[in-house]
């Protein structure tokens, strides 16, 4: 058995002319919490769709718990569960109804659909919520039942699109500490997320643009990449009275490579040979502080992106 939940080989999907997935090729450890980011219309999506089973590639292959996508796409859909970012359960229907309903579609039956429809209902917390209509509930409980039915046949592989998009920040972090515990189970989880933070939680990252995987590492590992840490410059976070004023006062400044917003503070990009007091005194703003930073997910995404789309 292999140590990959999945394997991807040259991955390749085109419609007509356009490549939507190009040349794709990375491992997704058993067990793992895998980060897949990239810009709507990267390929995200169509990679998932293959990975399902549900599309089959114009060129290379991938295996999804050991089987085939493009020989054995049944085995593939059985062994998986999937949610998507837009609720796509029956509204009409109790919390029990849709999570049964489910099993009965992955042959769940008897004893053991009524053991696993209890079971994932204990898991995600939604026992109490068991009678409700599905469209009577807020958000967060509608994916705590969205992630239910994609248990309920104990799937070992776990796709999640965007699975907090539209929740409120406590729903959000209710969530991931489920997954968290998923994944200390042993099972794979392959998440798509805009959120730097959510992104920082997973164990490995890929990120694909315009249909190319152009970086794959753990968090850690982006950080460190020479695109994003180039020579002859730092980074720094200016603080100064209100963000605003602040970046309005740096931004013409000739020796500021970059900057932008980052909460409270400005992250510059500066040349490594100009010291903090130098940047003070150029900016000469009241109270000002200057301290040197890490690139954060979002530098280095927003880096990558940008030098690519130069480049195009």
């Amino acid at each position: 058995m292999s140590e990959a939940a999945i394997r991807l080989e040259g991955l390749t999907k085109r419609f007509g002319a356009l490549t939507a997935v190009d040349d794709l090729s990375f491992d997704v450890a058993k067990g793992s919490i895998f980060g897949f980011l990239g810009p709507n219309g990267s390929g995200k999506s169509t990679c998932i769709r293959m990975l399902c089973g549900l599309l089959e590639p114009t060129s290379g292959t991938a295996t999804v718990n050991d089987f085939d996508i493009i020989s054995d796409p049944e085995s593939v859909k059985t062994s998986i569960g999937y949610m998507s970012q837009n609720f796509s359960l029956y509204d009409d229907l109790t919390v029990w109804e849709n999570i049964t309903f489910f099993a009965r579609v992955y042959g769940l039956s008897g004893d053991r659909l009524q053991r696993r429809a209890d079971d994932v209902m204990g898991i995600v917390g939604i026992t109490d919520q068991k009678d409700k209509i599905a469209q009577t509930l807020s958000g967060g409980w509608k994916q705590r039942l969205a992630l239910a039915t994609a248990l309920v046949h104990e799937p070992p592989l776990l796709f999640l699109d965007e699975p907090t998009a539209g929740i409120d920040p406590v729903a959000r972090r209710a969530l991931w500490d489920l997954l968290f515990v998923l994944a200390g189970e042993g099972k794979t989880l392959f998440v798509t997320t805009h959120y730097m933070d959510e992104a920082e939680r997973c164990a490995a990252l890929g990120y694909i643009y315009q249909s190319r995987l152009i970086a794959l590492g753990t968090p850690e590992q982006l950080k460190s990449l020479p695109d994003v840490n180039r020579p002859g410059e730092r980074r720094v976070e200016l603080r100064a009275g209100r963000a605003t004023d602040a970046l309005a006062a740096v931004r013409h400044l000739p020796f500021v490579i970059d900057a932008t917003i980052f909460g409270e503070g400005v992250h510059l990009v500066v040349p490594s040979d100009m010291s903090d007091d130098d940047i003070l005194q150029a900016v000469a703003l009241p109270d000002a502080r200057v301290e040197e930073i890490e690139p954060s997910l979002e530098d280095v995404f927003v880096t990558l992106t940008e030098r690519l789309a130069g480049e195009a």
